[in-house]
């Protein structure tokens, strides 16, 4: 599926705080493959669940076209509450997260093109979906749970919703969350077994 031709954001009143955004853009890496041609000039958004590989892929897209930074949502947030996700989560709740979340969201779209990087929960909220359809071309990394399950060995303990069984919780999440990726998406990339590079090449192929 190609992406969708966006109308202008006009802004709600929730971005009127500081710190700037731009404190938390993670640069842009050096291209790893053929950089392409024309600047995309539309906001692109990665969604997935935990451990698809949006934090990975965000800079490498931004620099393949040339939008110079990824905006890291979870990294907003946490830097601007002083504490990890998995902290927040279990010391002042989910909802606070979703809160500054969405806030971040909808700053990072009122200002220049970026990639961002979403949490996997960002299609909980409506009033997400609803910026991400109108405001970004949306890009789903759709992963297998047995691949999310193989990624994530090692980093469970920094993923707040995947304590204790992670394939259960895994299982769970994408039985939620499934067709709200579904309901956002502008283009599908099935991750299982792609390697970065071929991941940041087979995005760039669908954007032309």
């Amino acid at each position: 599926m190609r992406p969708r031709d966006h109308p202008s954001f006009r802004s709600s009143g929730l971005l009127n705080y500081s710190p700037s955004l731009s404190n938390y853009a993670v640069a842009s890496r050096p291209a790893c493959v053929s950089r392409v041609t024309a600047l995309f000039d539309s906001h692109i958004c990665l969604v997935g669940l935990s451990g698809s590989g949006k934090s990975t892929l965000g800079p490498l897209l931004a620099s393949q076209l040339n939008l110079g930074a990824c905006v890291d949502l979870d990294l907003v947030v946490e830097q601007r509450l002083g504490a990890p996700a998995s902290q927040i989560f279990a010391e002042q709740g989910e909802p606070l997260f979703r809160q500054y979340e969405c806030e971040a969201l909808a700053e990072a779209l009122a200002g220049p093109a970026v990639v961002i990087a979403a949490g996997g929960g960002i299609v909980l909220d409506p009033t997400n979906r609803m910026m991400l359809k109108a405001q970004a071309t949306v890009i789903w990394l759709r992963a297998s749970v047995p691949d999310l399950v193989e990624r994530l060995r090692d980093s469970e303990a920094s993923r707040p919703l995947l304590t204790g069984d992670v394939e259960f919780a895994l299982h769970r999440l994408a039985e939620e969350r499934t067709a709200l990726y579904a309901s956002v998406a502008d283009v599908v990339i099935d991750v299982d077994g792609l390697d970065p590079r071929t991941l940041t090449e087979a995005v760039v192929e669908e954007l032309r």
